[in-house]
């Protein structure tokens, strides 16, 4: 078989006619086979005012491919005897809740019962608003029921791993895990201090995003990275760990017909080889990470848009590839499940969403024939499509804001995610923004509500 630098001959105008189509400023890409890297190239520009090029020496935000490294860390710190992936871990409970508290092993797998949330702050470390997010890091369902993808999860293991090695989470994250690898231009914060050159982060129409951005979950959200360190990672990671805690890794409950996700990674299921995964994206980020460990092959694809589509396709193109049998199913991010119409026994619930700033009364009225919804909340209505899922009796997303504090910094919209339950419609409802078509990309904040017929 051909060596993977001439099977790969194509990529180079391959890259560069994907970022121009889809209006990505630049691509950095990676493969490392056998622990060597054997291919590194960049497209584009790491920053357009000034024209600087991307090279393969550019580090890119990561955004949630940072979670393999936390929970690596997390992993590493257990061998240690510094914590016990399967003792419960403290956080706190919502009031006449019954539940046990969950383990680190259920948060890393996001089976730790913590809502979908997402919050950045752009401005510098003391300017403008942020969002707390102790209100909303509390379990809105038992561990282990289900999986729901929770970035507040990894913020609770990040304060574990504080609290159990008494120090901050980015310095143990580079000395017990970076740096044993020897890769120096790994980097977790709110902005990128060097070695190398970082590319600055951009909306899908060509703004671009402040150089800070921090956050209240950086274990989930503020890895930085060259491609090829990256993928170097993706390949040798285990080696910090035993043997018996690098198989649990890769021991995945399902979540869908072709993922599931073990201890902070994405894992293939079915017919071909195992395939290892992560994405990322938030503002001005689209990256993933893939390694196949029965080839011991890892391809790093990271651009500085918030539009995913040139990272996918490139991504598929160099799997397809390398990779025998390859489906862009066997790889992070997980599909949506398909929509149904809506089927309950009432048209007309009221009842209320659960907030920091207490309950807000709301009102929400089905039109079946139409597949679509009305919800009233504070004196304003707007209607929707409503649909079911394999995972959901019924969810809307509206024009409307939820009037808390929080919303109003950067959540203008509502969507509705709920559950029957012997005649109750129980499930959150989540203050989000969609996109970053205008200004830059907003918060999740998700919420308990509960519907009953009127």
């Amino acid at each position: 078989m051909p060596n993977t630098p001439s099977r790969l001959n194509g990529l180079a105008e391959y890259c560069a006619s994907t970022i121009g189509e889809h209006h990505c400023p630049s691509v950095s890409t990676a493969v490392v086979e056998h622990g060597e890297v054997v291919l590194a190239e960049a497209h584009g520009l790491a920053d357009i005012a000034s024209g600087r090029p991307a090279t393969p020496g550019t580090a890119y935000a990561l955004a949630s491919v940072t979670k393999p490294m936390t929970a690596t860390a997390i992993c590493v710190a257990a061998d240690q005897g510094l914590l016990d992936l399967d003792a419960p871990v403290p956080v706190s409970m919502a009031r006449g809740q019954g539940w046990p508290a969950p383990t680190a092993r259920q948060i890393l797998r996001h089976r730790g019962g913590f809502g979908a949330h997402y919050d950045f702050h752009y401005g510098g470390p003391g300017d403008g608003d942020r969002i707390d997010a102790t209100p909303y890091a509390i379990p809105h369902r038992a561990p282990d029921t289900a999986f729901e993808y929770a970035n507040l999860g990894y913020r609770a293991l990040g304060r574990l791993l504080e609290e159990a090695t008494g120090q901050g989470l980015a310095d143990f994250v580079r000395e017990q895990v970076f740096e044993p690898l020897g890769l120096g231009a790994l980097h977790l914060g709110p902005t990128y201090p060097g070695p190398a050159p970082w590319a600055t982060r951009y909306t899908p129409d060509g703004r671009p995003y402040p150089p800070y951005c921090d956050t209240s979950h950086p274990g989930a959200t503020l890895g930085w990275a060259p491609a090829a360190q990256l993928a170097l990672f993706a390949q040798s990671y285990d080696r910090l760990l035993k043997p018996e805690t690098a198989a649990a890794v890769r021991e995945a409950r399902p979540v869908n017909p072709g993922l599931g996700y073990g201890l902070g990674w994405c894992l293939s299921r079915g017919t071909g080889p195992l395939v290892q995964s992560h994405g990322g994206g938030m503002g001005g980020v689209a990256a993933i990470v893939v390694t196949v460990p029965e080839q011991r092959l890892s391809v790093s694809v990271l651009t500085n848009s918030t539009d995913k589509t040139a990272r996918d396709r490139i991504t598929h193109h160099i799997l397809d590839t390398l990779v025998p049998g390859f489906s862009p199913g066997s790889i992070s991010p997980f599909t949506d499940d398909p929509a149904r119409p809506v089927n309950l026994p009432a048209t007309d619930w009221r009842g209320s969403i659960s907030t920091p700033e207490g309950d807000i009364p709301v009102s929400l009225t089905l039109f079946p024939e139409d597949g679509r919804a009305r919800l009233r909340l504070s004196g304003e209505s707007a209607e929707a499509p409503a649909s079911a899922s394999r995972t959901c009796d019924l969810q809307a997303a509206f024009p409307l804001q939820l009037p808390t504090a929080d919303a109003r910094i950067n959540s203008p919209a509502l969507s509705l995610h709920l559950h029957h339950d012997n005649g109750t419609l129980r499930g959150v409802a989540r203050a989000h923004k969609s996109g970053d078509t205008e200004g830059l990309l907003g918060n999740l904040l998700t919420h308990p509500c509960q519907l009953h017929p009127r």
